[in-house]
């Protein structure tokens, strides 16, 4: 009681200038009373010189079957008093609308649920499915991997994508280790780089912390590169922005592997490969991995630039085009569309760009049981994918949908259209068909050469 203070204002009178509100804002003050529905009814009649006669008792409803919400008031309710009563025909029709729009409601709804069951059935399924492919992977394959990793059961299992649980260590089994690195070299690399980014830092110019003879690749992998590239790194993801939890993570890998591979360098396009590694396996272990992948011929040539090597794979990915797609391939030689236009995006990032995270995973799964030929397979996969909606377009619209592919796109629908591509050309394998590129190549460079000095 004695919490406010005693001094209390006088209550002004209501009078009729009271202000009024309404839902948004304030309203003038109202001169008048509110009418009465019998003054409102009179003033209609006199208007419209009609005379409204209310229905009998037995017309009104008197039993309703629930409670009217919303619109539904206007059309099962009896109008107010104040209004001319619907027609019989108005009133029908009315009914007819509103039992329409309840029975197509009905009709949405029960569509939704079945919808949704199906959904949480599929994916109860593909969980099941998982967990038995899990232990699987670990107690069997795993622990035999030598034995059993070229065997139709485990190839069939892998087609079909790792548990996320054992992928980190199928994809490090699989890349291999062929150079040979240990973690302790990866802390020996990581520190020449923090050292590089530091100085690079202090006097932030490139040429103070070049090493003697040091690679145009090099000096292009400032930390300012390295660092702009990050940003762009599956930005949705937020987990490779500042402050993430792998931004530094990320940094670290790209910035250790410049320092291992000063001919190769920093090249875009690397930051979402060694991102999805980090996804998947511990800092040393991706960068292990990391640097091996990089090490391959495919990605090897792409990343340092090789044209005659990069020029070779395009010309084996249009005999396989050819082949699979022959409609597909006239349509874009008639616009002069040549496959670096779209194929150097989804090589240099294995896709991870293009494709949803989890597709693009994957891809990777069986990328990295059948090696380069799988990303080629992939590529005229998605083409067959979409070969009605290319075959519509011009070189420009063909361009812009391969560089920003739907988001849309399922892992059901891609791998059924990778399985149907078939990687033989006249019996010929893909690896055998690459090869003759390459011995063709070096025919022409010795036919090419000049002759001898007599």
């Amino acid at each position: 009681r004695n919490f406010f203070t005693k001094r209390t204002k006088e209550l002004k009178p209501a009078v009729q200038s009271a202000p009024g509100w309404k839902l948004f804002g304030k309203v003038p003050p109202r001169e008048n009373l509110p009418k009465d529905s019998k003054i409102i009814q009179q003033e209609y009649e006199a208007r419209t010189g009609r005379m409204y006669k209310p229905p009998p008792p037995s017309a009104r409803r008197k039993n309703i079957e629930f409670e009217p919400l919303s619109t539904t008031a206007l059309i099962l309710e009896d109008r107010p008093a104040n209004l001319p009563a619907k027609s019989v025909e108005e009133a029908l029709r009315h009914r007819q609308e509103y039992d329409e729009m309840v029975a197509e409601a009905k009709k949405r709804e029960i569509k939704e649920a079945h919808k949704r069951k199906k959904i949480m059935r599929e994916r109860f399924k593909q969980e099941e499915n998982i967990a038995s492919a899990m232990v699987i992977w670990v107690n069997e394959i795993l622990p035999n991997w030598e034995g059993m990793r070229a065997t139709r059961r485990v190839r069939e299992l892998w087609w079909q994508g790792l548990p996320p649980s054992v992928r980190g260590k199928v994809w490090s089994l699989a890349v291999g280790n062929e150079l040979n690195i240990t973690p302790e070299l990866y802390e020996i690399f990581l520190s020449r780089a923090k050292e590089r980014w530091k100085s690079f830092s202090e006097t932030s110019s490139e040429n103070d912390v070049e090493d003697a003879g040091a690679s145009v690749a090099d000096r292009e992998a400032s930390l300012e590169l390295i660092k702009l590239d990050i940003s762009r790194t599956f930005p949705s993801l937020y987990i490779f922005q500042k402050g993430g939890p792998y931004h530094d993570l990320l940094h670290s890998v790209l910035g250790a592997y410049t320092c291992y591979r000063p001919d190769v360098g920093y090249v875009q396009g690397m930051s979402f490969i060694a991102a999805v590694l980090i996804l998947n396996l511990e800092e040393a272990d991706a960068f292990i991995a990391f640097a091996n992948l990089l090490n391959k011929p495919c990605q090897l040539a792409f990343f340092r630039v090789d044209h005659s090597m990069m020029l070779k794979y395009f010309a084996a990915f249009e005999v396989f085009f050819e082949e699979n797609l022959p409609k597909l391939f006239l349509h874009f030689k008639s616009y002069s569309l040549t496959p670096d236009i779209y194929l150097i995006d989804w090589i240099f990032t294995l896709y991870s760009k293009s494709l949803p995270l989890d597709l693009a995973c994957r891809v990777w799964d069986v990328f990295c049981r059948d090696g380069e030929e799988f990303l080629f397979r992939t590529g005229l996969g998605i083409l067959r994918l979409y070969e009605d909606i290319l075959l519509q377009m011009d070189f420009i619209h063909i361009a812009q949908f391969l560089t920003k592919l739907p988001e849309d796109i399922t892992s059901e629908k891609l791998f059924s259209c990778i399985a149907a591509i078939q990687m033989q050309n006249s019996n010929k394998k893909w690896a055998q068909v690459f090869a003759s590129l390459m011995k063709d190549n070096k025919e022409g460079d010795k036919n090419h050469s000049p002759a001898p000095k007599t």
